[in-house]
């Protein structure tokens, strides 16, 4: 590809990015998609690189490159279509929903729960997403701090510290590592010796913001929920699903995404079996029907509501397609605006300007510490597309280095994480930009004391 840094199209292409990445920014205020201005933006810039090289003869390199980024998302989309796909399956047979009654039932103390929260946020989120690993402990945390606003906010920040940090030695628990392991640059089993370090990350603030929690307990709970039919057989598919993706890509080299497409077969086999052997079992909305109106007569016992929700819930079919529906496209429809336009901006020769200022300027340790840092204002998937779009020549120590804070470094601010954010929306007001804000110190702690870490328990990596 030709330098066109310095031209007109290059410079236009750079206020296109910049313009809807603002947008992207402003989206709580706009209430625009944040797909919609990488959508177009992403469009403008490819046709300027077109119109640029059509304008020289050439009509054969910039559908070249185009080509080599859409295979980037495209193995990226389908690996998160069927990671969601069970995400959501998973959460409408209550699977999540038992563990949160759970959770509140136990009737344990403040800072128990903070505890125990933020340790299942880090144990869930290196295979579930950290988001979804937020919001389900979030809801916990929310449901448990109704009368304590402090344990609500401090629990929060704990939470998506947790899951950040859990995600970012998994490649199934970030869209960051998961680029990473695609890209072959890391293997699965690469990324274990950050565990430490994210166990770190996520100890050291913790442990600190645990100290201003009241050691009181909150109101007992007789909330229920049970799995409904099917989910622990969900729950185990997910499970072989990931083992048969990982030893495809191990043994056969195979993309991570044709293993995960394998499972979302299997899946919708199991939802076709599913219906099939349960049609009998289920009732049909009449016979419901009658149940309810024979209830309101006396004919059923008092528990006739819980029993006909019992039925109910027994009776519903598993249906894949409706479930696939659910999925956060708004989400991979801006890692594909994201990824077409930071792969036009190296198209055109900018981040190779960049990673020379970065790595060789500054070097790589310092280049990915600030790679981190950079993670808590701009979202870590662009971040880190752009940091494998200009490939650096770097130890395998430096790209765990700059996997690690690129996934813990959006905790630093509510904003900087996808778990920040929707738990800002969830909690009704309760935490906070400014709640978060005031643990940052804590945060950034942790942050370096990780950075630390794995220097040192890993140095021969380096």
């Amino acid at each position: 590809m030709l330098d066109l840094s310095g031209h007109w199209v290059g410079a236009t292409a750079v206020l296109v990015f910049l313009v809807a990445y603002a947008l992207v920014i402003l989206e709580e205020h706009l209430h625009l998609r944040k797909s919609i201005p990488v959508l177009v933006g992403a469009g403008i810039i490819w046709v300027l690189i077109g119109l640029a090289y059509a304008q020289l003869g050439d009509t054969s390199s910039a559908a070249e490159a185009l080509r080599h980024n859409l295979l980037d998302f495209a193995e990226l989309f389908l690996f998160l279509v069927v990671a969601m796909t069970y995400v959501n399956t998973m959460d409408e047979r209550g699977v999540f929903d038992a563990l949160k009654a759970w959770l509140i039932g136990r009737g344990l103390p403040f800072r128990a729960l903070f505890w125990i929260t933020g340790a299942l946020a880090f144990g869930i989120s290196p295979l579930a997403d950290n988001l979804t690993t937020a919001l389900v402990m979030g809801t916990v945390v929310i449901a448990l701090g109704a009368q304590n606003a402090r344990f609500v906010a401090l629990g929060c920040i704990n939470v998506v510290v947790a899951a950040n940090a859990g995600g970012a030695f998994s490649p199934f628990g970030d869209i960051t590592t998961l680029m990473v392991w695609q890209k072959g640059l890391v293997s699965f089993t690469g990324f274990f010796p950050l565990f430490v370090p994210s166990l770190i990350n996520w100890l050291v603030p913790a442990a600190l913001m645990s100290l201003a929690l009241s050691r009181g307990r909150p109101p007992a709970s007789q909330e229920k929920a049970n799995v409904e039919r099917g989910g622990l057989v969900v729950v185990g598919l997910f499970i072989g699903t990931i083992v048969t993706t990982v030893l495809l890509h191990n043994f056969f080299h195979l993309p991570p995404a044709a293993g995960m497409m394998l499972g979302l077969g299997v899946l919708k086999l199991y939802s076709y079996l599913f219906n099939l052997f349960s049609q009998r079992r289920r009732m049909s909305i009449e016979e419901l029907d009658d149940v309810f109106a024979r209830s309101q007569l006396g004919a059923v016992g008092e528990n006739a509501d819980e029993s006909i929700s019992g039925e109910a819930r027994r009776a519903r079919p598993l249906h894949i397609f409706r479930i696939l529906e659910r999925i956060e496209w708004d989400t991979l429809m801006f890692f594909y605006g994201v990824i077409l336009s930071l792969g036009g901006l190296a198209a055109l020769g900018y981040l190779v300007l960049t990673s020379r200022a970065l790595y060789e300027g500054l070097g790589p340790t310092v280049a990915n510490v600030l790679v981190g840092l950079l993670s808590a204002v701009v979202d870590n998937v662009p971040v880190m597309f752009a940091v494998l779009s200009m490939n650096p020549a770097m130890s395998e120590g430096q790209w765990l280095l700059v996997t690690l804070t690129a996934g813990v470094g959006g905790s630093l601010l509510s904003i900087g994480s996808a778990a920040g954010v929707a738990l800002m929306g969830q909690s009704h007001g309760a935490y906070t930009f400014m709640t978060h804000l005031r643990w940052t110190w804590a945060i950034a702690l942790g942050y370096a004391v990780s950075i630390l870490a794995h220097l040192l328990i890993n140095r021969h990596l380096f």
